[in-house]
């Protein structure tokens, strides 16, 4: 997956809190796969008319059509555990979603597709929201290696992530690439169990 190391990109603001995955992605897009058109699918009831018109909102308007990061209240993926919902933001172009709290599912599934759940306070995110709707076109600042966010008005706020989520998103590893990472100790592990216990791998012959 690709890596997320330093972020400068407009912000959406989104106040509501308790968005869930069902308005990321429809149940009826589940089985879409993955590609450009997931950009359409990212909140599509609440974008878009029956007849494909646009609807008033937020993504829908400039220059937030351009956001990487989205800036929201609490509970923000909740709901059901469908990985469609970051399929949506990632091909919408979202990188990052700053929230005071996030379904862990939700979250989990973020960070393994390289998209950033990242949680600050309540009033934190409330201050950013505020800022974004007053100076649209300024932008956010996500450092990850510094675990810092700047805000439009240049102030700096820090946030925790665990050390093995970050290093995952820092170096793009998603499951897979890090379970390769030990091929060599894994395949020396096979190896002697072989050695040791050959009988479990003799071929019985009918």
């Amino acid at each position: 997956m690709e890596p997320f190391t330093k972020l400068t990109a407009i912000a959406a603001p989104i106040d509501e809190p308790n968005v869930d995955t069902n308005q990321l992605c429809p149940t009826r897009f589940n089985k879409v796969p993955r590609g450009p058109r997931h950009a359409d699918i990212l909140f599509h009831d609440r974008r878009f008319n029956a007849d494909g018109s646009e609807k008033d909102h937020i993504l829908n308007r400039e220059p937030f059509r351009q956001a990487r990061i989205i800036v929201t209240d609490r509970n923000w993926g909740c709901g059901s555990s469908r990985e469609s919902a970051v399929y949506a933001l990632y091909e919408f172009g979202i990188r990052c979603v700053i929230a005071p709290s996030f379904g862990d599912i939700h979250a989990n599934n973020c960070a393994k597709n390289g998209l950033l759940p990242l949680v600050l306070t309540e009033a934190e995110c409330a201050e950013l929201r505020g800022q974004l709707h007053e100076r649209p076109d300024s932008t956010v600042t996500v450092d990850l290696a510094a675990q810092t966010v700047t805000d439009p008005e240049g102030k700096t706020h820090r946030f925790d992530i665990h050390p093995v989520r970050k290093k995952c998103l820092l170096e793009g590893l998603d499951d897979i690439a890090r379970t390769r990472q030990y091929a060599e100790k894994i395949e020396g592990f096979e190896d002697a169990y072989r050695q040791e216990r050959p009988w479990l791998y003799a071929r019985t012959e009918s």
